[in-house]
Parts: C-alpha cells; sequence; structure tokens
C-alpha cells in the first residue's frame, strides 16, 4: 500500500510540475521519499526534486538531492546534469565540470552536454587566470605600502587598489591566504592616517559575507583595537571602523544570507560569544571619558541597528535582554548629560537622541510586563539615586533624564513624571539662577506636555512660569526654549479649529518670533533647532502653516538646517512639512454622527477654512519652489539611527502630497525626489511604505523611467508597485501601480522579467477582469506590455488554461481603449506562436459567455464555468484617464 501510495504522489508531483507549481511538486515529491524503499523509485524522487530546486533558485538543495540520486545509481545521467547546473550556479565550477564531463562520456554525441563542458571550461580557465593575477596584485600591493621610500602617490593608489582587491571574493580570499591580515596588522602600526583608514576598509571588504575570514580577522585585530580606532576624534576614521565592525556583526549572525558549508563552516563552532564580547565593548564606549563623540554615536549607531530585533516574530530577544542588565545604567547616563556642565562626556548634537532612541527601541522590543517592570525600576533607581540636595548638578542630570525617555518610550516617560519631587524638581529648576539649571527645566516641561491632558495641567499651573523666565532671561538659548514650550502648549488642541490653548492670534505670535530666531544665522545651528521645533507644534494652526510658507527666507532656512550634520532636527522639519502639506490622516466625519454628538453637547472637531483643498494646493506649490525636494532628498539619505521608521514614514507622507498634481512630477523628478522615494518605500512602517509606493506610482506612470529612475534604481521601483495591487488598498492605489507597471514593462525585456519574478502577473490578470472599466483598462493595457515576454507568453501556451480566451473576449467590450489593449495582446501573442492562432479560432462567444465579468475570480482555473465568490469592489474611484498608450510604455 505504501509503495503504491508513494508512486501516486509522483504521478501527483509530476503534474504540479508540469503547472510549474513547483513548491506543491516539491511537497509531493517529499511525501513519497517518506512512503518507499524502492531504490528505483527513491533515485527518481530525488532527481525530481533537484529540478524543482533547480527551478526554484534553491541549488544547494537541489545539489543535495542529485548527489543522493546519483548514491543510489552512479550513472544517472539527468541527475549529474542537474548536480552539475547546481553546482554552477553555487560557483563550484571545478566540481560541476567534472559532472558534466562524466555525463558527456556516458552520451557523448548529446549538444548540450558538450557546449556546457565548453562553457565551463573557460569559466574556470578565467578564474584561474584572475586569481594568479590577483595573487601578483596583492603581493604588488604590500611592497609599495610597507616600504618606506616609495612614492606618497604610489601608496594612496596602492592602498586604494586593496581596498577595491578586498570588496572582491577572490582578491578578499587570496590577501587572506597570503597572510594578509598580518601585513594589514603593519599598516595600522604605521601611525600614518591614510594607511590605517585603507587597512581598515580593507578588513571590512575581506568581513562581508565570509563568517570563518569574519571570526579570524576579529580575533587578529582584536575588538578592544577596534573599539579604541573607533573612539578617534576622526569622523572619516569612525565611520570606517563602524562599518568595519557591521561587516563583522552580519557575518557572525548570518545577516549575510549566504549559506556555510563544509570545512567553512566548520571552522566557526559558536559566534555567540563574540557577538557578546562586541556589544559589551560597544556599552562601555558610551561611558568612557576617553571615546570622543564621534565614536560615542557611531557605537550607539551599532546598538541600535543591532540589538532589538528587526522582526518582533522572533521570539529570542537575549540580545536586548543583556544590554537591560548589563548596559542600561551605561545609556541612561549618556541621555542625561548636560553639555554646559563641565563633567559632561565628549557629545555630538546627534549623541542624546540616538541614546534616546536605542532606550525606545530595547523597551519596545521586550515581550512581557514582568520584562517592561524590571527596567522601569533600573530606570526610577537610576533617577533616584542622582537627586541629591547637596549637589544641583546631580538632580539636573536626573531631570536631563526624564527628559530624554520622554523623548524614546513615552509611556514610560510619563511614569517616571508621576515619581515623587520629579515635577517639583522641574518647577525648582525653573526657577534656578543658574542658565543650565533653566535651559534643561524648560525642555523638560517641554517633553512633558506631549499629551493633552499633561499639556492642559502644566497651562493651569505652569504657563506663568515660563512667560516670566521668557520676559526675563537674556539667554537667547533659554528664551527660544521657552518659547517653543509655550508654542507646545498653544497647540495642544491639534488641528481642531474649536479647541485653541490660547487667545486669537496667539499662536500667530509666536510662530512670527519662531520665523524670526529661524532666520537668524548668528544664533548657533542647536539653538535655531528649537525654533523649527516650535513651528512643528504650531503649524497644526492653518493661519500659521499659510504665513510660514509664504516666509520663502525662513522655509529656506529651515531646508538648510535640515542638510546640517545635526540630524535631530530630522523629524521636527518632517513634522511642520506634513502639517503644511495636510498629509496627516483625518477621520472621516459622519454628518449623522456629528448631530448626535451636539445633541448631546459633545465637542465636535471643525476645520479651519484654510485647510480645504484649494489653500493645501497653494501651499504645495510654494513648498516646490522654495526647493523642499532637494532637502526631503538629502534627509533621506540620513545613514544614522535618528531617521526612525516614523520619521519615514512622515517624509512618504510629505512625498505623496507632492506628487498629488501630475504637473508638478516632472519638477520632482528633475530634483531627485524619484531616487529619494525609493528607500522610503522599501523600509520603515507599513503605512509608510504604502505612501510611498504609491508617490512612486504617481511618478512612474507619466514619467519615463530611465529619467525619473537612472540605472540600476529602476529594478527597485517594481516591488514597491506590485505591493499596491492588494483589494485591501484603495482603487486610486491600484490604477497608478497599474499605469506605473504599464511605464516600466515597455521599457525593455529585463523590466518585465523583474515585474514577472515579482508574481504580479496573477493579480495583473485579476484586475484585467475588475467590475471597474478604468481598473480594467489598466490592467489589460499593462498586460498588452507583458505579454512581449517569453515567460507570459508560456502561460498562455499551457494546456487547461483559458487566458487567451478570456483577452479575445475583452476585444468585444463597449470601451475602445480597453478594445485596443486587448487587440494589441492578442496580436502579439498570435503573432510569436501558431498554437495561440488556432487556439484562438476555438474560441466562440456562443459558448454562453456574455461578458468576461460573468466568470470566475480566477482565469487560471481549469474549469471556466466554476464560481467563485466575488472580491470585494475595489472603493474609490480612479482619477481621470491616462494617455499611456499599450506596448509603448506610456507618455
Amino acid at each position: 500500500m505504501a509503495e503504491a501510495e508513494a508512486t501516486q504522489l509522483k504521478e501527483e508531483g509530476n503534474q504540479h510540475f508540469q503547472r510549474q507549481d513547483y513548491k506543491a511538486a516539491t511537497k509531493s515529491y517529499s511525501q513519497a521519499l517518506k512512503l518507499t524503499k524502492d531504490k528505483a523509485l527513491l533515485a527518481t524522487l530525488y532527481r525530481n526534486r533537484a529540478a524543482c530546486g533547480l527551478k526554484m533558485e534553491s541549488y544547494a538543495q537541489a545539489a543535495s538531492d542529485a548527489s543522493r540520486a546519483i548514491d543510489i545509481n552512479s550513472a544517472d545521467i539527468k541527475a549529474l546534469y542537474r548536480r552539475c547546473q547546481a553546482l554552477e550556479h553555487l560557483g563550484k565550477l571545478d566540481q560541476a565540470f567534472k559532472d558534466v564531463q562524466r555525463c558527456a562520456t556516458l552520451e557523448p554525441r548529446n549538444q548540450n552536454f558538450q557546449e556546457t563542458l565548453r562553457r565551463l571550461n573557460t569559466s574556470i580557465q578565467e578564474q584561474l587566470r584572475v586569481q594568479f593575477s590577483t595573487d601578483s596584485r596583492v603581493q604588488t600591493m604590500f611592497e609599495i605600502l610597507l616600504n618606506e621610500n616609495s612614492e606618497a602617490d604610489k601608496r594612496e593608489k596602492a592602498a586604494n587598489n586593496l581596498i577595491v582587491l578586498g570588496r572582491e571574493e577572490a582578491g578578499a580570499e587570496r590577501i587572506f591566504q597570503s597572510n594578509g591580515v598580518a601585513l594589514l596588522l603593519q599598516l595600522m602600526d604605521a601611525k600614518r592616517p591614510e594607511l590605517v583608514l585603507a587597512a581598515v576598509r580593507t578588513l571590512s571588504g575581506m568581513c562581508s559575507g565570509h563568517r570563518a575570514r569574519a571570526t579570524a580577522i576579529l580575533h587578529a585585530v582584536r575588538i578592544d583595537r577596534i573599539c579604541s580606532l573607533m573612539a578617534l576624534e576622526n569622523e572619516e576614521m569612525s565611520l570606517a571602523v563602524c562599518s568595519l565592525l557591521q561587516a563583522i556583526i552580519d557575518s557572525l549572525s548570518g545577516e549575510d544570507k549566504r549559506e556555510h558549508r563544509g570545512k567553512e563552516e566548520a571552522l566557526v563552532l559558536d559566534t555567540k560569544k563574540d557577538l557578546k564580547q562586541i556589544t559589551s565593548h560597544l556599552l562601555d564606549m558610551l561611558v568612557s571619558k576617553k571615546v570622543s563623540g564621534q565614536g560615542r554615536d557611531q557605537a550607539l549607531n551599532l546598538l541600535n541597528k543591532n540589538v532589538p530585533r528587526k522582526d518582533l516574530s522572533i521570539h529570542d530577544n537575549s540580545r536586548t535582554i543583556y544590554v537591560v542588565d548589563n548596559g542600561l545604567r551605561k545609556v541612561l547616563k549618556v541621555v542625561g548629560q548636560v553639555p554646559d556642565l563641565p563633567s559632561c562626556l565628549p557629545l555630538t548634537d546627534n549623541t542624546r537622541m540616538l541614546a534616546s532612541i536605542l532606550i525606545n527601541k530595547l523597551y519596545e522590543d521586550l515581550r512581557c510586563d514582568p520584562e517592561r517592570d524590571h527596567f522601569r525600576k533600573i530606570c526610577e533607581e537610576y533617577i533616584t539615586s542622582k537627586f541629591d540636595p547637596q549637589d544641583m548638578d546631580k538632580n539636573v542630570n536626573a531631570i536631563q533624564t526624564v527628559s530624554g525617555i520622554l523623548q524614546g518610550p513615552f509611556d514610560l516617560g510619563n511614569q517616571l513624571l508621576g515619581m515623587k519631587g520629579v515635577m517639583e524638581m522641574m518647577v525648582a529648576l525653573c526657577g534656578s539662577e543658574r542658565e543650565a539649571d533653566q535651559l534643561v527645566a524648560v525642555e523638560a516641561l517641554i517633553h512633558a506636555s506631549t499629551k493633552l491632558s499633561r499639556a492642559t495641567f502644566i497651562i493651569t499651573n505652569g504657563v506663568t512660569l515660563l512667560k516670566q523666565i521668557y520676559k526675563t532671561t537674556k539667554n537667547e538659548k533659554i528664551k527660544i526654549r521657552t518659547l517653543v514650550g509655550l508654542c507646545k502648549l498653544g497647540s495642544a488642541g491639534g488641528s481642531d479649529y474649536g479647541l485653541r490653548q490660547f487667545a486669537e492670534g496667539s499662536t500667530e505670535k509666536l510662530a512670527k518670533q519662531c520665523r524670526k530666531w529661524l532666520c537668524n544665522t548668528a544664533i548657533d545651528t542647536r539653538t535655531r533647532r528649537w525654533a523649527v521645533e516650535g513651528l512643528a507644534y504650531l503649524t497644526l494652526d492653518a493661519d500659521v502653516k499659510d504665513d510660514f510658507v509664504q516666509d520663502i527666507p525662513a522655509l529656506q532656512a529651515m531646508f538648510e538646517l535640515a542638510k546640517t550634520s545635526d540630524k535631530t532636527i530630522l523629524y521636527s522639519v518632517a513634522n511642520t512639512l506634513v502639517n503644511c502639506t495636510n498629509s496627516y490622516d483625518v477621520k472621516e466625519v459622519v454628518p449623522e454622527l456629528v448631530q448626535l454628538a451636539k445633541f448631546s453637547k459633545q465637542h465636535v472637531p471643525e476645520e479651519h477654512p484654510k485647510d480645504k483643498k484649494d489653500f493645501v494646493d497653494l501651499r504645495v506649490k510654494r513648498l516646490l519652489k522654495a526647493g523642499v525636494i532637494s532637502a526631503l532628498a538629502c534627509m533621506v539619505k540620513a545613514d544614522s539611527a535618528i531617521l526612525t521608521d516614523q520619521t519615514k514614514e512622515l517624509l512618504a507622507r510629505v512625498f505623496l502630497a507632492l506628487c498629488d498634481n501630475p504637473k508638478d512630477r516632472g519638477t520632482i523628478v528633475a530634483q531627485g525626489g524619484g531616487k529619494a522615494l525609493i528607500p522610503l518605500a522599501l523600509e520603515g512602517t507599513d503605512v509608510g511604505k504604502v505612501k510611498a509606493a504609491h508617490g512612486l506610482a504617481k511618478i512612474a506612470a507619466v514619467s519615463n523611467p530611465d529619467i525619473a529612475f537612472p540605472g540600476e534604481r529602476v529594478y527597485e521601483v517594481v516591488r514597491p508597485l506590485v505591493s499596491l495591487l492588494d483589494t485591501q488598498r484603495d482603487g486610486l492605489q491600484n490604477y497608478e501601480a497599474l499605469l506605473g507597471l504599464t511605464n516600466l514593462s515597455g521599457r525593455s525585456d529585463k523590466l518585465r522579467q523583474k515585474i514577472f519574478k515579482e508574481k504580479a502577473l496573477p493579480d495583473i490578470e485579476n484586475y484585467m477582469f475588475e467590475n471597474h472599466d478604468q481598473l480594467r483598462q489598466a490592467a489589460t493595457e499593462c498586460m498588452c506590455n507583458m505579454v512581449l515576454n517569453k515567460e507570459v507568453q508560456e502561460r498562455f501556451l499551457a494546456d487547461g488554461n483559458d487566458r487567451l480566451k478570456l483577452v479575445v473576449l475583452l476585444c468585444g467590450e463597449d470601451d475602445h481603449k480597453l478594445q485596443n489593449a486587448a487587440a494589441g495582446a492578442l496580436a502579439m501573442l498570435t503573432a510569436a506562436h501558431k498554437k495561440l492562432c488556432l487556439k484562438m479560432t476555438e474560441v466562440s462567444l456562443a459558448q454562453g459567455y456574455s461578458s468576461p465579468l460573468e466568470w470566475t475570480d480566477n482565469p487560471v482555473a481549469g474549469d471556466p464555468t466554476a464560481t467563485l465568490p466575488a472580491r470585494p469592489v475595489v472603493s474609490a474611484a480612479p482619477g481621470p484617464g491616462h494617455c499611456l498608450q499599450p506596448a509603448l510604455g506610456g507618455c
């Protein structure tokens, strides 16, 4: 019985394979393998599963299965050839050559084997040539670098060449095998910055994607030496060493996504100890006075990137627990630093914000309430230990720590505000004669008044105090922070026109003062940042945002600040721009609920007259004219943990609002907006990625892809557009994604292949029969371009499907554009394959289908009379028709 069932499963697997459902075929073959002991059947099943592995690009699995088939039958020519193909893709050319050589011996007249032999022989010869030339190049580079009499130009060129060689797999391996690590250590001992930098960058390339080499290099160079280099007061060196450490961490933790087998795997017994050692040294760097501000920032960046889980579905959060237990107090110490005090550690403008982000990420990575309680207790104990009536500096550090936590996990910060003595200490520091104390207290009050309830409490109890400080202080730094506090409290009602905290006109006066400080270049950057912070709150008021976008000098001053090295300003700038473009989420107002709320005397939010679409469109025009796109592009490039997922989402919202008018999209492309949107569509929050993908779709629908997304970037646009083809998205998103894909698919077959590999075809086919004229037209135009691809044509040629029949029926629809697109697809399909010409003649409308919309929602199904539940009708209606032409790729 078991043997019969195994045979039946094998046949099922063969059927799945013919239908190109390789996962299902693999599953059937795997089940059959468990049921049979017949050697001939076992060999066939392994050989077939190897074929599935090749199709799914699982080359390691394919090679393994083919080897098992060969173990059973050493003359299995199909298994030998499949193993050859898999080994070739894995880069093991010599082993692949041996397999195909044996195939050619068994079947000497097979032209395919002979051609593969010639190709592999050529590849192996080229590999050997490169390898031998690499040996000599590596030796030459080291001779020049280690010779003190070498000319400076020659040494510089040799150093740069060595970096390039280290990034190539063959070069990295030759450097490693030729005792290159010891020679690189000699370069690091040379005490010449340019040589040390070259050595670090070469090591970084050698560590990338190779766990065994990374482990050996870490032990040879030593983590303490690496950290000491990162601690130097040299930004370029800190960045290079940070890249080296990141490459080592990625390789040790498996983030390089490569498979390690055989000898290489045997060299690495356990990487956890090394990773823990790296984390421990990075935590020690945070509190060391010997570490520069740049070095501290890079240590925080590495901790931010590598400690918290990237995916919360992963159960193991042991790295976070280790950092909480062994390093949270060190992070809190950095957060609590006050630059104006003599005991302050070396900092940059970004350091405290990076530490706040790390605290937030650690807190969010905790899995349960006991872990969060433990985290909170550590914070409470640390802050309580700082309170000292005899030492005002310690009290200031304590309030600064609370202020920093409020910028991270706000709920935790709110709990800490409720501790005995915290609010009282804030008020006491506000009345202090020392300006440093007032600065810290005012900042803490600003961060504490984020929630409306707490803001109302501070308005009642603290506004008088803030106004008094504002009037009496002569220090511009304190004055501007106090003003921001008043700005934040004044905007506590949000965009609700009927819920104003201050008297009519007060917010405009505050905003005017903020704009004045923003434009004053005599004030230091860190202080001017607070002016933007104030505007981020005040621009919730439509009068303020309308005045602000008309003040071109103030706008351009904000854009210039966004391009500076102080990246703590990014969130405030993004928030201000979201407010100015009204790209925040607005709840739909149901008239019946409004009447009910008024009847029950509940507050009903009111829309400001200047928040209507005409005013918003005008503000967008002014922002574009002021150069907002170049500022946004610069902000997106910020390689720092400060560019959080929330900030990325805000930037994506702004981009989408700016792309709304098709006439503005040319300006956006010309200023680099298309390129800047790509990373926002690939990383960040789910909402942010959808907003950015929609912005890309708007640009891709009407722009020349070669100009909007030059070079290889155009291939990165495909995945975000495909992600919009979802019934959960609104109609406009689906429609514009289809237009964008039509445009891309008309450019080249490589782009069509990319769209096919992203599995967009089933969605495009579904939308061809959507109950919405414009969606149906857009999908058919896209398919008209896609049928130029051979793999798409094969789907039409496959037996047992009705795709061609459905295209023929679309030619009979009333919509002329839909007819043209369907006819264009049909013409290209029948021109490419005679079989489809014959198949077309078999289609008859008399078969009982008056419209394709009456058919099943899955056109791939074998039985066209089958009915499935209809998908939800797409909610939002697309905009006016576009001028995209089928098979031409758009405007």
